[in-house]
């Protein structure tokens, strides 16, 4: 009689084993939806997933490209960032401005400060130094010119998704240059306006 029940016993385990392990299975791998493997897990459920609490800015980096315009002439650019804590963020940025007679690229170095907020909208501020190089088109024989370049202003980021974010950003750039014949320094201003997609990752991730 024993010999039976635990006959039976072992049938009843064995028998309901698969189907424990094919639920555990459903439960602990959701990233692969409709063929689709999904890094991000929440992303299989929701594609325009973004988490709750203020935006995880610190150890992420950022990649940045865009374009907008420069004194009243397009330009293009390329960001790249690195964000070692939650509110200071450093960016480098080289971008290039076609113009007609002449042309320009600019690098910059800046540094962006937030104060991140359980929202999409993330506001910042942005300052940096650079350098602005200007040299002539075909049709103009001249030297090219490096001068400073200061750039201040701010912008706001749009979350499309926790790594994903729509950039809109305005600053006031100051050229400081040297006049011809002469000694002295002149401040050359000019507005920017930029608009991108960035493009987030964390450094554990």
């Amino acid at each position: 009689m024993r010999r039976h029940a635990a006959t039976f016993a072992a049938v009843v385990l064995l028998a309901g084993l698969p189907t424990a392990v094919r639920a555990d299975d459903d439960t602990e791998s959701p990233t692969i939806r409709d063929g689709r493997e999904y890094l991000v897990p929440a992303l299989a459920e929701d594609p325009f997933h973004v988490g709750e609490g203020p935006r995880p800015y610190r150890s992420r980096i950022a990649f940045t490209p865009g374009g907008g315009s420069l004194g009243g002439d397009r330009f293009y650019a390329l960001r790249a960032s690195y964000n070692p804590a939650s509110w200071l963020g450093w960016e480098a940025s080289i971008s290039h401005t076609p113009g007609e007679a002449t042309h320009a690229a600019l690098h910059t170095f800046s540094a962006l400060v937030r104060h991140p907020l359980p929202w999409r909208a993330q506001p910042y501020a942005r300052a940096g130094y650079g350098m602005i190089l200007v040299y002539p088109g075909q049709s103009i024989k001249a030297d090219p010119v490096t001068e400073n370049a200061l750039t201040l202003g701010g912008g706001l980021e749009l979350y499309v998704r926790d790594d994903v974010a729509l950039r809109f950003e305005a600053n006031a750039v100051t050229v400081i240059g040297g006049e011809r014949d002469s000694d002295e320094s002149v401040a050359y201003q000019y507005r920017e306006t930029f608009f991108a997609l960035s493009f987030y990752r964390g450094l554990g991730q």
